[in-house]
């Protein structure tokens, strides 16, 4: 939810907020609409409820049953106007509420306009392998993972259906070596690691934002009205719900482990060979609760910290300023990390990390207590989040580096995790 207070003085910040993300400018007109509808009427009850308490008293003082008669029954009207004025009041927050929380996160300066298309290269990192000369052609990532008997497509869709899948053996040991070496650079860092859990209540779910434009690639059990996670992110944001923070020694750092479920609504026919886009997959999430000062520095080293990762699996790779229409409604900036996938000769998206200012913070009543002009007070505070590893960068990590006959090396920096291994060989082999 975005800041009411911003809206009132600085309504133009917005609509040209709304603009850049392709949403519609008109709901800040009908917002201060509803804001003023809703000041109205609270003034109208209070001064009506005002009238009633002071008419009890004349009820207790009359002086003769005609007149006590009288002032009762204008007492009742009284009664019936003040209820009427409050149900007003009411209904007008109601209304209120429901077209803020319509309105996206306000993009932060500097972040471009537009959409998917229209982000900007911050960086390239790295220079992909030349395989011509190497002399041979790339194998994708499946084709690899098959012979390497470490991804079953096959068997995922036959027990689960599309896009869902088995790592097995050497591809389940990847995944785990990716995410612990994930949780070893968090910990390093000074990030509390977090299992998390994969359901959440609605009021958690629609705090984030997640339940806006994009609830259909959400997925919801009925039965029990609450809602799988499509990243610990959620979880994460609501720890703290409806709680005060301590701040004072600096942000709060958590690092979430968890599955993560997506319907991918919409994207039939995108990427549906092998594990690119599928419904369930594991990751590593950094979330940061932050004072509002010091949210962009939070995003600079959440940023850094995904790099670092990127450089220990020995990756080229771009960062992106992803555009304004691009963001999701809860980021007021997305920096994306793609990695360069041989086979395709495209980037792929392996991490994003976004500031998301107050705007969750406000939602789920996130705040801290601080000092101004020499009064305490209370203020909602920055989120931020970051993707640190998940399942996807298998496919990067296999494509990159491997070798003519399918086998694949091992980067340095995971061997660690995986008992010291250097090459994966296909089975047989």
């Amino acid at each position: 939810m975005i800041d009411l207070k911003l809206l009132r003085d600085q309504p133009d910040v917005v609509r040209a907020s709304q603009v850049a993300r392709g949403d519609d400018p008109a709901l800040v007109d009908a917002v201060l609409d509803a804001d003023a509808l809703r000041r109205s009427s609270l003034a109208e009850f209070e001064e009506l409820r005002a009238e009633q308490k002071a008419h009890g008293k004349k009820v207790a003082q009359a002086a003769s049953p005609e007149e006590r008669a009288e002032l009762l029954r204008h007492t009742k009207e009284l009664a019936e106007n003040v209820k009427a004025r409050e149900a007003e009041a009411n209904a007008a927050g109601a209304r209120l509420d429901e077209l803020l929380m319509r309105i996206s996160n306000v993009v932060l300066d500097g972040v471009p306009a537009g959409g998917e298309d229209d982000f900007v290269v911050v960086k390239e990192v790295g220079t992909p392998r030349d395989f011509a000369a190497e002399g041979f052609e790339p194998r994708d990532h499946l084709a690899l993972g098959e012979m390497l008997r470490a991804i079953d497509t096959e068997r995922g869709a036959k027990v689960s259906g599309s896009r869902f899948y088995y790592l097995t053996g050497i591809g389940a040991r990847l995944e785990l070596a990716l995410l612990n070496a994930a949780v070893a650079k968090a910990l390093e860092h000074g990030f509390t690691p977090m299992i998390t859990p994969t359901i959440v209540n609605p009021e958690i779910m629609r705090g984030t934002g997640f339940l806006g434009a994009h609830a259909d690639e959400i997925y919801y059990l009925g039965a029990d009205d609450q809602y799988l996670v499509g990243t610990s992110e959620v979880a994460l944001a609501g720890y703290h719900s409806n709680e005060v923070v301590d701040l004072s020694e600096g942000p709060l750092r958590y690092a979430g482990w968890s599955a993560c479920y997506r319907r991918e609504a919409g994207s039939y026919g995108k990427d549906t060979r092998g594990i690119i886009r599928v419904h369930q997959f594991h990751k590593v999430e950094m979330f940061s609760y932050a004072r509002i000062e010091d949210a962009e520095a939070e995003h600079a080293r959440l940023l850094a910290l995904e790099e670092e990762m990127l450089a220990l699996v020995d990756l080229p790779y771009r960062v992106i300023d992803t555009a304004a229409g691009d963001l999701g409604s809860s980021a007021a900036r997305k920096f994306d990390c793609e990695a360069w996938l041989p086979t395709q000769q495209r980037f792929l998206e392996l991490t994003s990390t976004s500031n998301c200012t107050t705007f969750q913070a406000r939602r789920l009543g996130v705040r801290e207590r601080v000092e101004r002009d020499g009064r305490s007070e209370m203020r909602a505070v920055a989120t931020l989040n970051g993707t640190l590893a998940t399942t996807r960068w298998i496919v990067a990590i296999l494509e990159n580096h491997q070798l003519p006959d399918g086998s694949v090396r091992v980067p340095e920096g995971l061997r660690p995790f995986l008992g010291g291994l250097e090459v994966l060989t296909p089975a047989g082999a």
